[in-house]
């Protein structure tokens, strides 16, 4: 039928840059694999579900657009193949093709004449649809880059200095200078030293002569001799940085060892290359003691997300979430069959949680999918197809550095960035913020050596980061087998319990402290105390320590009762009878002075820079650390007043601009840093983020108090206070309720993956209590696999019981 409105609702294709929801509706997770399908609006290229639920009406109640694409999608019969299927090769997606697999059926309705099927010739809709048929999805969009890493220079490749040039001797006689090895090596830039690198994934052999090169003689760059193309790509590795790098001189610094990019030939895998494969093989244990595959378990609850490329670290992170009932009760079980008013569903944080909370708690979508198939490299039975959280993953990391791209991120900093995005929130009457259920207060108490007065201050807490004790009980080195997998030399640590980490964190440390009371300069005892307690705890443990300013995971084993442990012992009273708080200091401040730390001013004018400059970086790095100046020299260096004279702010700046940006403040947190930690660190360092970090764990025996701030004691007040988070009633015991994971030397890469305890009774696949592997879209039981990765997990999430 012909319909009015096609002309008068100014139609038009979409753009490049606009988002077109075609794939699953932006309300729930229904899709147009639904037996009815899937509504576009022609207007803003929202989706909507049309089934039982029949979101594109709601859409059409609230946007009065009147016209929509029907676009379903059915299965085309399976065509068995002789031939295996092809292998992905390269860090790229293919082009998907829908074709292959699916029949896809369009129709145009107008809502405004009933719901009918209108002619789809007339005016522009077929450039409109088919706009909307070849246009990016917005999962799609969220996808392309999902395997894209971003490699910059840095000042070790810029400012490269190369000795006498030699010429090396031809491309299959090379050999590391101190073994027999032919593969593997790694060119020293500096100096032209072959050393062979680290045994790597696959059985790549190494002996770590290029690192060792680099300990006797610190020539930063090396280059890996069989990865060089003619087309200019190498892998270049900087050891200062640990880290991948680009060298945008490569043909040049080559050519100075005799070394033609031209006529060079790509004889080994690169890093990126082996990276690819390691990913499709780095999986979690599917199988059991007896070597059986796992059992998949289906039901409310117990349904997978997919990964949209690196996402695992979101996925674990919402699967712990939503199975506590403060999350549970928020986004699902108060507000089902609700939705929230809004013209833009996918720009909605609570319609994105909602959403969450129907896909995984309505078993609407845990069933077995028989179009999954295996890998080589996993065999499996058929599990479930996962729902893809890509809207809330783009909604959550819009604008952030990191979270709006698709690199692997922190999972711990994951969950402290949606906690802030959540606590943002308008909660509607009646229901409350989740994350009051994490939150509980910490005190602190300082003691004077001297005139041992004490000043208590509290913080506001919805997580706790504790150090773990690392004690090396001796060094394995696996033999490898032909055809196994090389493994390099690892660290073994002693075990340590749950509780010497909380007594760790809770003990009296000795701090620097000047008192402002007695003038005393022998510092203060510090200890930190629970004001009150959360009904979710949640402990990040600290495993990692810094290899050149890089934090470097640690395989530390954390044993967990599973009867749970309690934190009675670490309750904080505040004030006692017969101690003396410390006064309020309002006495202005001498002159502040600076004096450079000698070894480090002297390092940096041995190597030329300026008096003025290297005072500048030290004053903004803490005065601890020439490398850290030397870095710090390196991104000041088009400063206008670089060279001017070291001007030093009063001690007592006004307050408001010279506060640390609240964002780089979380940023510092999100690593396990405490608020007055990543408060004073930003203050010293300039608000430089990563140098920030690096003044921390120099000064970890500093205090974190302010030198203007004056901690303030509870007080009784006739005024009202706002509510404290938690409650001090005793016992306080907690019991382990799920674990996030994690596979890889680096947080920021490897793999995550979340062990949650459910009761299986309900679905008749287990009984109470039993712990489930959530594996991206693999949900299984966990088959004993949990106790032994519970000793290493990353996050820890203890209910109070």
């Amino acid at each position: 039928m012909s319909c009015a409105h096609i002309s008068s609702s100014g139609l038009q294709p979409p753009r490049a840059t606009q988002a077109v929801h075609r794939e699953d509706c932006t309300q729930c997770f229904d899709s147009i694999d639904s037996p009815q399908g899937l509504n576009v609006c022609l207007s803003c290229f929202n989706g909507g579900c049309v089934g039982d639920r029949n979101h594109a009406a709601l859409h059409h109640k609230i946007s009065q657009h009147p016209l929509v694409l029907n676009i379903r999608r059915t299965k085309q019969p399976r065509v068995e193949r002789d031939e295996p299927p092809q292998k992905m090769s390269k860090l790229a997606i293919a082009a998907e093709t829908e074709s292959d697999k699916y029949d896809t059926h369009t129709a145009v309705f107008c809502y405004d004449c009933g719901y009918k099927e209108v002619e789809r010739t007339t005016g522009n809709l077929p450039q409109v649809i088919d706009g909307i048929m070849k246009a990016m999805t917005f999962a799609t969009q969220t996808e392309v880059k999902a395997w894209e890493q971003e490699i910059t220079p840095c000042e070790h490749t810029l400012c490269l200095e190369q000795t006498e040039s030699k010429k090396l001797e031809s491309q299959n006689l090379a050999h590391c200078a101190k073994c027999d090895l032919k593969e593997n090596l790694w060119l020293c830039l500096q100096c032209g030293n072959l050393g062979c690198g680290r045994a790597q994934f696959g059985g790549v052999g190494g002996n770590s002569h290029g690192l060792a090169h680099f300990d006797e003689t610190k020539h930063p760059v090396a280059v890996k001799l069989g990865s060089i193309t003619p087309e200019g790509t190498a892998d270049i590795y900087c050891y200062s940085c640990n880290d991948e790098r680009m060298d945008p001189e490569i043909a040049a610094h080559l050519a100075h060892w005799g070394i033609n990019i031209a006529e060079r030939e790509k004889t080994e895998k690169s890093l990126t290359e082996m990276q690819i494969e390691q990913n499709l093989r780095w999986e979690f244990s599917m199988t059991s003691e007896d070597g059986k595959e796992l059992k998949p378990v289906f039901g409310k609850g117990l349904t997978g997300l997919k990964n949209l490329g690196n996402s695992c670290y979101l996925a674990s992170i919402l699967q712990c979430l939503f199975s506590l009932p403060a999350f549970k009760e928020r986004y699902y079980d108060k507000v089902q069959g609700e939705l929230p008013a809004v013209l833009d569903p996918a720009e909605d944080l609570e319609t994105q949680l909602r959403k969450i909370g129907d896909g995984l708690w309505s078993g609407r979508y845990s069933k077995p999918d028989s179009d999954v198939t295996a890998s080589e490299y996993s065999p499996e039975i058929p599990h479930q197809k996962g729902l893809a959280p890509a809207m809330l993953k783009a909604l959550i990391g819009k604008g952030h550095e990191e979270f709006s791209t698709m690199r692997q991120q922190d999972a711990f900093e994951l969950l402290l960035h949606l906690f802030s995005h959540i606590e943002k929130q308008r909660h509607p009457q009646g229901l409350k913020d989740p994350v009051s259920d994490f939150r509980f207060v910490l005190e602190q108490r300082l003691q004077c050596l001297g005139c041992k007065k004490v000043a208590y201050r509290t913080d506001v807490q919805d997580n706790i980061s504790v150090p773990v004790p690392a004690r090396k009980i001796e060094t394995l080195e696996a033999e490898v087998k032909e055809g196994e997998e090389a493994k390099e030399k690892k660290d073994a640590y002693e075990p340590v319990t749950i509780k010497e980490c909380l007594d760790i964190f809770t003990a009296n440390e000795r701090v620097e402290f000047t008192c402002k009371s007695c003038g005393s300069k022998e510092g203060a005892l510090k200890r930190s105390g629970f004001k009150t307690f959360p009904n979710v705890l949640v402990i990040n443990c600290r495993r990692f320590s810094i290899v050149n300013w890089v934090p470097t995971k640690l395989d530390i084993p954390i044993v967990v009762s599973d009867s749970g442990f309690t934190l009675d012992p670490y309750l904080s009273n505040g004030l006692q009878p017969g101690e003396e708080e410390l006064p309020d200091s309002t006495t202005t401040d001498p002159t502040p002075s600076f004096t450079p730390n000698p070894e480090a001013m002297a390092l940096l004018t041995g190597m030329g820079f300026p008096e003025p400059r290297c005072e500048k970086a030290l004053y903004n790095t803490g005065n601890t650390d020439g490398e850290a100046a030397m870095n710090w020299l390196f991104a000041h260096m088009e400063d206008p007043d670089i060279d001017e004279p070291l001007v030093i702010p009063s001690s007592k700046p006004a307050a408001g601009p010279t506060d640390p940006d609240p964002e780089k403040i979380e940023m510092v947190q999100a690593m396990g840093f405490t608020a007055a930690q990543a408060k004073k660190a930003l203050k010293k360092t300039n608000g430089n983020v990563e140098v920030a970090v690096g003044w921390i764990f120099e000064n970890m025996e500093d205090s974190f108090v302010d030198d203007e701030d004056v901690p303030i004691p509870d007080t009784s007040s006739g005024v009202k206070e706002k509510e404290v988070p938690g409650n001090s009633t005793l016992p306080a015991n907690f019991k382990l309720d799920s674990i996030v994971c994690h596979k890889g030397g680096s947080i920021h890469a490897g793999h995550y993956v979340a062990f949650v305890k459910k009761d299986l009774t309900e679905t008749g696949q287990g009984g109470e209590g039993e712990w489930v592997l959530f594996n991206d879209e693999k949900v299984v039981r966990s088959g004993g696999d949990a106790e032994e990765m519970m000793k290493f997990a990353y996050v820890y999430f203890f209910k109070r019981v």
